[in-house]
């Protein structure tokens, strides 16, 4: 593990043996942050378990992790090789004739929101892009849901990161969608989510 300050909030680099230990404190602020829209997650402790696995069998995944003053972690950033991940992601770069072999999949960022504002998430993505690199990807690459303008649980300040994935060089693929499934509020069964992927070169 390495570690280093940033005004209120620490952050350290995990991999391997070190990812297991903070699989719960991942699981727990995935339910509290994609609670909100647009993810609008209901949190299900069968899918977290299944889901976080992957980590704990992927050899080239990594988690980037923020602390408080106080040592509880507020925040997490996870990525992984595509492949490792659910097969229809890497599917949707085949089909687009990009090789998903050469893709490094920064999956979910999550961060409480009385931290934001603090540089967490250019952290995030400066360690995750580094581990891709020194694992020898060439292109690091996520997914947001789309969500339609008109939708009845947008709030009415909600602003898209958009302007700041574009700023990190990253870019909207057209046509580069996959689907993932999960519960929303307020429904009784899971509904599937298409979800558009952005990608930048790290080479």
């Amino acid at each position: 593990m390495r570690g280093e300050s940033d005004e209120t909030l620490s952050f350290a680099v995990l991999s391997g043996g070190e990812i297991e230990p903070i699989l719960a404190d991942l699981a727990r602020l995935r339910t509290i942050v994609f609670r909100a829209f647009p993810y609008l997650y209901d949190g299900d402790e069968a899918y977290e378990r299944n889901y976080l696995r992957t980590y704990g069998e992927s050899p080239g995944a990594m988690v980037v992790i923020a602390s408080s003053g106080k040592g509880e972690i507020v925040g997490a950033a996870t990525a992984a090789p595509l492949g490792d991940h659910q097969p229809q992601l890497a599917a949707a770069f085949a089909r687009q004739g990009i090789d998903p072999t050469e893709v490094f999949y920064l999956a979910e960022s999550v961060l409480l929101p009385a931290y934001r504002g603090l540089g967490a998430g250019h952290r995030f993505f400066d360690a995750r892009e580094a581990a891709g690199r020194e694992q020898g990807f060439g292109i690091a690459a996520f997914c947001g849901v789309v969500r339609p303008a008109d939708h009845p649980r947008r709030p009415a300040d909600y602003a898209p990161l958009d302007g700041f994935w574009a700023k990190r060089g990253y870019r909207r693929v057209d046509g580069l969608v996959s689907h993932m499934r999960w519960r929303d509020i307020g429904e009784s069964e899971e509904s599937e989510k298409p979800m558009q992927f952005w990608m930048r070169r790290l080479d």
